[in-house]
């Protein structure tokens, strides 16, 4: 057997939020908002996946969107990189959700709680080694908490969990270990079929089970990001070799035309000349943007706007 990553957007969209995944879903939520309780029962997944959906690369975006039988928006999102004002755009995301249920004529009251799952597939806080932290507001001195189950941030870092299948024991532990090593799995894992809803994430993840389509999808997704992770170390590593803050810069500047064009096409002159005019801080801020870009008109107007700065 070969089982497709839920880390990317492909997968996780597939796995968690078909039609056929609520009953994944509500197990996965409740290990990892609930600490493995069963305080969820039903929910419904907004804009469920379907098969027939455009996939296009991104490093993340929301990723599915459900509604908990108490009325709880939940929104989950897969993070691969730490790309620039993450943080601000996760609480963005948050507030906008929570502001945008009241229609013309409703009133505060009708306001329903909202809960940011985000998975990162990197450390996000060093100062501890929790795998799942938890955010919401409360006073600063004596921590009063504020609304507590209204507004609430939670992120599973996926790199600070280091169990091994054998070390597994709780639905928490299985769930993220599912997550973060599904690919490097070649059968079930008793351990893992113990939990019906993820005996049946591991089916919906049987590569065998795709469609012709659907494998073409995911293999352009997984070796765009393969080329993705290791473009910025190639280049750190040929700055190197060469000694010289040019050759740095030169390497960067093709890395960069490469990956946008393996994106976007063949770019046009004006494209390319804003490009070689970057700086190498700019450089690094435009492999952090070039993720959230859409369109060949969304780099133009980065690059536009990041000239027009100077």
């Amino acid at each position: 057997m070969r089982f497709i990553s839920p880390k990317t957007d492909f997968a996780f969209k597939k796995i968690f939020g078909s039609d056929q995944s609520k009953d994944i879903l509500i197990s996965f939520l409740n290990a990892m908002i609930y600490s493995g309780n069963s305080v969820i029962h039903d929910l419904e997944i907004i804009d469920p996946y379907s098969a027939g959906d455009v996939v296009d690369l991104k490093d993340t975006f929301l990723d599915v969107k459900a509604v908990l039988d108490d009325q709880t928006t939940v929104i989950i999102e897969m993070q691969l990189w730490n790309v620039e004002a993450f943080e601000k755009r996760v609480v963005y995301n948050l507030c906008k959700t929570y502001g945008n249920q009241l229609k013309l004529g409703q009133g505060y009251f009708d306001l329903n709680p909202v809960i940011a799952l985000t998975i990162t597939d990197f450390k996000l806080f060093p100062s501890t080694e929790k795998v799942i932290s938890c955010f919401y507001f409360q006073e600063e001195e004596d921590h009063l908490p504020y609304q507590e189950n209204e507004l609430k941030l939670v992120f599973v870092e996926l790199p600070k969990f280091t169990k091994q299948l054998e070390d597994l024991e709780s639905v928490i532990d299985k769930w993220i270990f599912f997550i973060k090593e599904a690919p490097n799995l070649e059968i079930m894992p008793d351990k893992l079929r113990e939990i019906p809803q993820l005996e049946k994430a591991l089916t919906i993840a049987n590569q065998a089970g795709l469609s012709v389509s659907e494998v073409e999808k995911l293999r352009k997704q997984e070796m765009a990001l393969e080329d993705a992770r290791g473009a910025w170390n190639f280049a750190k590593r040929e700055g190197r070799e060469e000694g010289r803050e040019e050759g740095r810069l030169e390497g960067k500047r093709n890395l960069l035309l490469g990956l946008l064009e393996s994106r976007f096409g063949q770019l046009t002159r004006n494209a390319i000349a804003l490009i070689e005019a970057l700086t190498n801080q700019d450089l690094d801020r435009l492999s952090k943007a070039i993720w959230d870009f859409n369109t060949s008109e969304d780099l133009l107007n980065w690059l536009e706007e990041h000239s027009s700065s100077k």
